[in-house]
Formats: C-alpha cells, sequence, structure tokens
C-alpha cells in the first residue's frame, strides 16, 4: 500500500510517501522552490517522493493531509456566534477551507500526465502532529502531546498512545494559544519574518526574566495544567490579521494590539539597536513559555504516570525548553522528530491513516532524518565540470578522494586549521536542521569561528549561536545531560570544565544545541569527526547549515553556487574535494 502524506497550505509545505508503513521519501518544498518556509501545494516535493519510490501517481491508493476543516466544527460555530469577529476574518477562513478542499484537483493540475485514482484523507492538524511524533518513536507507551500556533481550530492536543493508537484526550482551541504568543512577542521585539521565533530564544540568554510578571498578565495557567490568552494583548481572534499561504513565504500580520504597547512600552523598529531591555524581555518570553510549557507537561504526567514523551508542534522547535524538561517535569525519555513542525505533519498524516487502514504492529523508528534527495559521484562530477570556468576563475583547486577514511581525515585536517569547510553528502536531511549531511563545519575550539563564520558566508546577527555534531558515545564526558540527541531538538548545558576547549559552540549561558551523531545512522559524518577526535582530542565539530540566507541547499549546484560566492574555504561535494587559494578567498 502507498500513501502519499502532504503538509498543504501551511508554512513549511512538504511531502512524504509510505510505503507499506515504511517510509520512503521526505522533503520540504522550500528545498526545490528556493524560498524559505514555502507555505502552498507542494508539488515538487510530491513529484521527488514518486521518483524516489520508483512510482507515479496513478501508484498511490491514499493521500493523507494534515488538515481537516470540518474539524471541531461546533467550537467554531459557538466562536463566531459569541465573539463576532471581522466578517473579513471569517471569509479568509472560509477561503482557505476551500482550498484544503481541493487536494484531487490540486494533483490533476500538477501532474496533467498523471492520473490519481485513489483516496484522500484528511486527518486533523493535532492528531498528524501526535502521529508524527508517537508513531514514529522508540516507545510502546507516551504521553503524546502537540503544542504550535493553530492548527483545525486549536493550538494544543494531548493525550496517550499505546501501540498503535493514540487517545487525544484534551485540546486547547482557538483563541488561546502558546504559539501565538511567542510570535506576537517576536514581531514586537522587532523579528518580523515568519520563522523568527528563533532569534527570540538564541536572544534570550543575554537577558533576564525582569519581565515575567507582565507575561503572566498575558498568559494565564489554570488548574487543569491548560492556559489561556489576555485577548486584550491579541488581534487574531476579532480583528482581519494578514495572512498569506499561497505560493511563497508565508506572511503574518501584526498580531499585537497597542494594549501590548501599554504594558511594556513601545515595540522594537526592526533596524532599532538592541538594548538590555529587549534582551531582558527576550528572556521573560521564553521563560513565560517554559512556565506554561512544564505546567502543562508536570499536569499530564500527574493524571498519567508516564514518563515518555512524544512531542511535536511548531513549539517542539523550542530546543531551549525542550533541554530543560528532564530538570523541571518527572519524564525521563524524550522522542521529538526532526520535523517537529508543520512539515512533519506529512508523516503524521500518512502514519496515522497507515495504522487506521492496516492494523498490525508499530513500523519502524525514525532514527535518522536522511530521507531527502541524494546525487551519485558521476552527477558531481557532471556538476563541477559544467561550472569548470567559474572554479577555475575563483583559483580553486579540484580533487577526487576515492578512500572514505582519507577523505575523512582530510576534511577533519581542513578544520582543525581553521578553515570553513562545505560538507554535501548522502541523502539531504528531512526538517530544518542541517545533520551531516547538508552543513557547514567549522572547528569548534576557536574563540573566533562564529566571527569567521558571520564574515566569510552567513552574516547573521551575532547572538544567534553555533551548534556542536559530537560522537554518541562522548556526551557523558562533555554535556551535563546524557541523552541521545540525533535531530538537534535539544539544548544542554556543557560541562563547565569543557566550555573553555569549545568556545565556539558554547551559548553565553554555557549551553549548546547538540547533535549526536551515531555510526549505523551517518557513518561517513561520524567518521569525520572521529579523525578530527584524533588530531584534537575534542570529539565535535561545529555544525550550521549549508547556505546563506537561503533554505538549506538540496542539489549539488546550488552548493557549489553557494561556495563560490562566500568565502568558504573548503567544498566536499561526496567523493570530490574543492579547495579554494587562499589567495582567491
Amino acid at each position: 500500500m502507498i500513501i502519499l502524506g502532504i503538509n498543504a497550505y501551511h508554512g513549511d509545505s512538504s511531502a512524504c510517501l509510505v510505503k507499506d508503513g515504511k517510509l520512503i521519501a521526505a522533503a520540504e518544498e522550500e528545498r526545490f522552490r528556493r524560498i524559505k518556509h514555502w507555505a502552498g501545494f507542494p508539488s515538487e516535493s510530491i513529484r521527488y517522493c514518486l521518483a524516489e519510490a520508483g512510482v507515479d501517481l496513478a501508484a498511490v491508493e491514499h493521500a493523507a493531509i494534515n488538515s481537516d476543516p470540518g474539524a471541531n466544527f461546533w467550537r467554531k460555530a459557538w466562536f463566531t456566534v459569541t465573539h463576532r469577529p471581522d466578517p473579513r476574518l471569517i471569509l479568509n477562513r472560509l477561503a482557505n477551507r476551500r482550498r484544503r478542499l481541493s487536494v484531487e484537483d490540486q494533483l490533476q493540475k500538477e501532474f496533467p500526465q498523471q492520473r490519481f485514482v485513489g483516496h484522500v484523507y484528511r486527518v486533523e492538524h493535532h492528531l498528524a502532529h501526535l502521529a508524527s511524533a508517537f508513531l514514529v518513536a522508540p516507545f510502546d507507551e507516551a504521553l503524546a502531546v502537540s503544542v504550535d500556533g493553530f492548527g483545525d481550530f486549536a493550538s494544543a492536543a494531548w493525550g496517550v498512545g499505546r501501540g498503535t493508537q493514540i487517545n487525544v484526550d484534551g485540546k486547547v482551541y482557538f483563541p488561546h494559544s502558546l504559539g501565538i504568543f511567542y510570535q506576537a512577542m517576536t514581531q514586537y521585539l522587532g523579528f518580523p519574518h515568519y520563522g523568527d521565533e528563533y532569534k527570540v530564544m538564541g536572544l534570550a540568554p543575554y537577558g533576564e526574566p525582569r519581565y515575567l510578571d507582565q507575561m503572566r498578565r498575558i498568559v494565564k495557567l489554570q488548574g487543569d495544567g491548560t492556559f489561556r490568552l489576555d485577548l486584550s494583548y491579541f488581534r487574531h481572534h476579532s480583528e482581519m490579521v494578514e495572512y498569506t499561504w499561497d505560493n511563497g513565504s508565508p506572511v503574518v500580520g501584526r498580531l499585537y494590539t497597542p494594549v501590548l504597547e501599554d504594558l511594556l512600552g513601545p515595540a522594537r523598529a526592526g533596524e532599532e539597536p538592541l538594548t538590555q531591555k529587549h534582551k531582558d524581555l527576550a528572556r521573560s518570553v521564553q521563560a513565560m513559555y517554559e512556565e506554561a510549557f512544564f505546567h502543562l507537561l508536570n499536569n499530564l504526567h500527574a493524571r498519567n504516570g508516564i514518563d515518555s514523551l512524544a512531542l511535536a508542534g511548531g513549539c517542539a522547535m523550542n530546543s531551549v525548553a525542550n533541554g530543560k524538561i528532564y530538570r523541571h517535569t518527572p519524564i525521563r525519555r524524550v522522542y521529538i522528530q526532526s520535523a517537529a513542525g508543520d512539515a512533519g505533519g506529512a508523516i503524521g498524516a500518512a502514519m496515522a491513516l497507515w495504522h487506521q487502514l492496516q492494523a498490525g504492529q508499530r513500523g519502524p523508528v525514525m532514527n535518522h532524518a536522511y530521507w531527502g534527495p541524494q546525487y551519485s559521484d558521476d552527477q558531481i562530477g557532471a556538476v563541477l565540470d559544467a561550472g569548470k570556468e567559474a572554479i577555475n576563475h575563483r583559483g580553486c583547486r579540484v580533487n577526487r578522494i576515492a578512500d572514505e577514511s582519507e577523505l575523512c581525515r582530510v576534511a577533519a585536517t581542513a578544520v582543525a586549521e581553521g578553515k570553513v569547510v562545505g560538507w554535501f553528502q548522502g541523502r539531504m536531511e528531512w526538517g530544518p536542521r542541517a545533520l551531516g549531511n547538508r552543513s557547514i563545519l567549522g572547528d569548534p575550539r576557536r574563540a573566533d569561528m562564529k566571527d569567521i563564520l558571520n564574515l566569510k558566508i552567513k552574516r547573521r546577527e551575532s547572538f544567534r549561536p553555533f551548534a556542536p555534531s559530537i560522537l554518541r558515545e562522548a556526551v557523558p564526558a562533555w554535556f551535563e545531560t546524557d541523552d541521545d540527541v540525533p535531530f538537534m531538538m535539544e539544548v544542554f548545558q556543557i560541562r563547565q570544565e569543557k566550555r573553555a576547549q569549545v568556545p565556539a559552540v558554547t551559548h553565553v549561558d554555557g549551553s549548546g544545541r547538540l547533535q549526536t551523531v551515531h555510526r549505523d545512522t551517518n557513518p561517513r559524518y561520524y567518521r569525520l569527526i572521529e579523525a578530527f577526535a584524533e588530531q584534537t582530542g575534542v570529539p565535535m565539530v561545529l555544525n550550521t547549515s549549508f547556505n546563506e540566507n537561503e533554505p538549506v541547499v538540496c542539489r549539488p549546484e546550488e552548493a557549489l553556487d553557494c561556495f563560490l560566492r562566500t568565502r568558504m574555504d573548503v567544498l566536499i561535494l561526496g567523493n570530490w574535494m574543492l579547495v579554494r587559494d587562499s589567495a582567491n578567498g
């Protein structure tokens, strides 16, 4: 049985293909369209998934989309009657509903030479989130929790997963939302773009939670573990806030009202310098989110007594909070898949449908994120041949190293010498993190490596940290918490005595957003880090995404273009190695 999973008309549109309960391929549309967080119908992701599986659309028996416009209907009706929102808001929601009902038409339009004869199933948004975590987790029983902005008129859902079943026990409905709270505060702090919340998370350690009392006036914790917003600070429930989800980067209009500025003072303009007040506000926002998040988890644990957690939803991308779960709750095992946000709903919808139609044992655990396109050495060689003139013009030497041990040794030496190395290998990662196949690597021992990366390539805010990729078995010696974090979804404290050795990946609060690397899931990346450890005594490298203010590179052409237009020192594509002449840097 072949199931196509789809996340459409949300940010990070995506698709996956599941065959007989096993994931075959998954990718986000932004990687093909080259527009960050691309929203719309993921036709190119679908095209890739079909090609990877070696089938056409006619072979797909079912399509599952992570949205059910009919879900929570009576809640929607009651809200409309009791709150009387702006009529334009209602019309906008109806237009979205019509779009999401047209999956069959969209498939026919995008694939005119193929015929889809299967059935389309609509899986409620948060059930898809819950399924995207629990049904691929290494747990037979776990608390399943989804927290995000909104989807199908709810912002959070939770329950218990056992075997192949998820029983949803509760939800938080529109207009109350931790995701909206964090997004509104992100806008207030002068970061207006969709997905900018990670900037607030990175800024927070530079401040103190001096405004936590004010935050508690905005977010009210409830006795049952849930939360409510003081709606006087928000516009999304009553006014026509701009939302654009069609064929491009998502746009979300201003979510907060002037009442928020009455409480906290004027909002920061985008180009206004960051002051200590802004840093303190960021810390207070993060602290409020954590307070509400742990309040929910502790309540769920008290009710169910289960110490395993499968977590999903856009708020599950808050790696700082995730890394504190063990310290602030009785939960002892956590699983968060690599695409925890809306992109992951494609897998959740497909897996939920598979288990609905084909009752049986749980499918394989998703223990790696390498589900995207890959390219052979011959294909990469052809790209290099086509770009020979530009490569020569930049003074770059090209060499092919067939022996993997030698390739990893040479790459590790380059990193240890302080060079910035582009590393393009195997199948592209699923989810927003670069996890060793579409990565830029640096030496974590160099205090100036952050400045070097920003100068040569990244050009991003100086307060944002870089992450370490570390051999799994080395974690307890370097971090205060010993856990497996294969998808870079948790931030742990680096041991006090180790921080001075790896300043490039140690944030201002002593933390690091680690990726644990396993020999069996990414052997080449493991061997590179192992070679670096043999040369330096440090079992980790600095790992950042292979991009320059764009989506992470997908194809070798994009990797080569990024290398040539920046000041990256070395590029390794498969077995091919390009070294830039220092005089031409």
